[in-house]
């Protein structure tokens, strides 16, 4: 979708683009996104810190606010992502096109650095980025690697895959590690199994993609990990975003580039 970044978000906020945002403004920071009541906040926001790979805080609103006042004033956190989660006790209740009418004023929104954002920079360097090229959502996965827990807070990490060929595996690797706040270097490169992934070709999340003879799926630490703690850690209500429908932030990638 073309356009500015201003139309993206309007047309997201109108519901005329309610897909995956992979792709889209390029050279614009995207961001995952959690809603949680204030109570909850500190423990939530010490869970980041302590899972950095996974949760890279960008922005926390004030109590109340749904306005990133970091990351993109002129936006509304309530209606500028294609799609949401609401999960109450750890289960999955629904997945609105807009949370104003359950917005709360002891909300706090958390948004995180999410690997779309490394994107523009693997393909600059000619290394392919598969759902891109087909059209689909990123390939997402529950993992056996634990966060370190905080408060209410737990779970395992999931991971976003991407197939990259053997001979630019290196190259994926410090390309991406310029940029920790959208998750930096891969976590795992090749065999699945061994961080729990026992069928590739069968995401928990996001879409199936091809996977060619020389390549060899490389994983990186990826935001719907607190989605995983959502539903490990049962906290009574909890907002996010659907996974690979992301927030669009008025920061360019290379702001976040060392």
């Amino acid at each position: 979708m073309g356009g500015t970044l201003e139309e993206l978000r309007k047309a997201i906020r109108e519901n005329r683009w309610t897909r995956s945002t992979a792709g889209l403004a390029d050279g614009y920071v995207q961001t995952n996104l959690v809603v949680l009541k204030r109570q909850l906040a500190f423990d939530f926001l010490l869970f980041c810190q302590r899972n950095e790979k996974a949760c890279p805080v960008l922005d926390v609103t004030d109590a109340g606010s749904f306005i990133p006042e970091l990351t993109a004033p002129g936006a509304d956190l309530r209606t500028d992502l294609p799609k949401y989660r609401v999960y109450e006790r750890g289960i999955l209740v629904s997945e609105p096109d807009s949370i104003t009418d359950l917005w709360e004023d002891d909300f706090v929104a958390f948004l995180l650095g999410c690997s779309f954002t490394f994107e523009r920079a693997l393909l600059a360097h000619g290394i392919p980025v598969r759902h891109i090229e087909e059209g689909v959502n990123v390939p997402m996965f529950h993992t056996n690697l634990p966060c370190r827990q905080s408060g209410l807070f737990k779970g395992t990490m999931v991971v976003s895959m991407r197939p990259i060929p053997a001979n630019q595996a290196a190259a994926a690797v410090q390309i991406t590690a310029r940029s920790p706040k959208s998750h930096g270097a891969p976590v795992h490169i090749g065999n699945p199994e061994q961080i729990g992934i026992l069928d590739v070709n069968n995401p928990d999340f996001g879409d199936r993609v091809t996977i060619k003879a020389d390549e060899i799926p490389v994983f990186w630490a990826c935001g719907v990990t607190p989605q995983a703690a959502a539903i490990a850690s049962k906290p009574d209500f909890m907002i996010t975003h659907a996974p690979g429908h992301m927030f669009i932030t008025d920061l360019k990638d290379t702001d976040l580039e060392l």
